[in-house]
């Protein structure tokens, strides 16, 4: 039974497993190292320090931090993404399978991460908690130590209202995004699937970091392959949330 299979009952672990390696063929996906030389520059990241990647998918932020000489912890919901993740890891990436839900670090690392709707903003979906993602965030925060900082990126509520697509469906009562769309495994099998993804404006990550117990230091807009310290706009695909826990 799919209930058997996938115990944590999120929806995006059964379409993790046809993607495996396929997912890192989506343009979007290629622009890591830009992504991450710019976090290590905006965030003051130093070799030895202790990284923790949400939602890492199948690594491919986490290896290029290890490559800049940082301890990474990926964690991942999807047991699939964690095996590629472990795979011709570079020294100091290691990766485990967990619910970005019920995360259970405290004031372990001095970073934490969640890009690209990576375990943040996917929290929504059939029968999910209105504050999924708030609780998502929470776990974060928790993970850090005092002064520790947070990098997570969300898709624009206003960039994806003014872009909405034939395929796509905004729900507007929820800040909800839901895509029917074709993905491909590795041996190019089509599967029809959903993606719920959440959608934000700046003054909601504000919001939502505050609950968490963070003080916001930067929100920018950036989208994949291109961040940049920018001010919101509605004209890019992702908000950008840099906070710290005091």
């Amino acid at each position: 039974m799919p209930g058997d299979r996938y115990p944590d009952g999120h929806w995006f672990e059964p379409i993790a497993d046809h993607l495996g390696a396929a997912y890192l063929r989506y343009s979007f996906t290629k622009g890591t190292e830009q992504e991450v030389s710019f976090l290590v520059e905006a965030l003051g990241l130093e070799p030895g320090m202790r990284v923790l990647d949400v939602g890492c998918g199948p690594g491919r932020h986490a290896h290029a931090l290890a490559r800049h000489g940082l301890e990474v912890v990926g964690v991942d919901i999807s047991q699939r993404f964690v095996d590629l993740a472990g795979q011709s890891a570079p020294a100091g990436a290691t990766f485990h399978r967990a619910d970005a839900r019920r995360l259970g670090f405290t004031a372990e690392f001095d970073v934490a991460i969640s890009l690209c709707q990576g375990a943040f903003g996917l929290a929504g979906g059939p029968g999910a908690r209105i504050d999924g993602d708030g609780v998502v965030l929470e776990g974060i925060a928790r993970a850090l130590r005092p002064g520790g900082r947070a990098a997570v990126s969300a898709f624009s509520s206003y960039f994806q209202v003014r872009f909405l697509e034939e395929h796509q469906h905004f729900d507007a009562d929820a800040g909800v995004n839901l895509e029917r769309t074709t993905v491909k495994d590795e041996d190019g099998r089509d599967a029809e699937v959903d993606l719920w993804t959440t959608c934000f404006t700046p003054r909601e990550l504000r919001l939502l970091a505050a609950a968490a117990g963070l003080e916001v230091e930067h929100i920018w807009s950036v989208s994949p392959g291109a961040y940049r310290a920018d001010p919101p706009t509605i004209h890019s695909h992702e908000l950008l949330l840099v906070a710290q826990r005091p």
